[in-house]
């Protein structure tokens, strides 16, 4: 598998047996630790795909392959976001955060992280015209992870103690951010 992911589209149910796969892979279960049971997945993303919540889930695509999940929203979508972002650094108006994940292990190792979260940025300051701004946290103990969103013009500007996702972290998170091209 090479090139590079600028493809996306929304996830449907018909996706959830594939999340629940990614989900139960060993490097995704460490950083996500969120359980993959089919009633785990339709309630985790059941309400995205119904469009009754405001964050959006989406698959990265590579020559048609689903290889990875995006999840946006606004900060302010979540009180827990915007809590969490607001104690290490200020959140601009209409900021917007991005969660992810390479599910398909055959993607591992070739800069497709980069890749994917180069392109769905671009795609978001397009679709969302008024957001200044992409703010992610990263749990510090993931290098590939915040590795990745620097190689993709993502940079730090803070660091400080959040819950991680997976208890067995340090709580030490590095927040980047990706402000809109001039």
């Amino acid at each position: 598998m090479s090139g590079y992911a600028r493809e996306f589209r929304r996830v449907t149910r018909a996706d959830f047996p594939l999340l629940a796969r990614w989900l139960a892979t060993p490097p995704v279960a460490r950083w996500w630790n969120h359980e993959w049971t089919a009633e785990a997945v339709e309630r985790d993303f059941g309400p995205s795909v119904d469009g009754v919540e405001p964050n959006e889930d989406w698959l990265a695509l590579l020559d048609d392959h689903p290889v990875g999940l995006l999840q946006r929203s606004r900060v302010v979508d979540y009180d827990e976001n915007l809590r969490d972002f607001a104690s290490l650094v200020e959140v601009p108006d209409g900021a917007l955060t991005i969660d992810y994940l390479l599910g398909d292990p055959s993607a591992y190792g070739q800069g497709l992280g980069s890749s994917i979260m180069s392109a769905f940025a671009s795609r978001s300051f397009i679709e969302l015209p008024d957001a200044p701004a992409i703010l992610v946290s990263v749990v510090a103990a993931n290098v590939a992870s915040w590795r990745a969103l620097e190689k993709a013009g993502f940079r730090r500007v803070a660091e400080g103690d959040l819950e991680p996702d997976n208890p067995v972290d340090d709580p030490l998170h590095y927040i980047l951010r990706l402000d809109r091209p001039a």
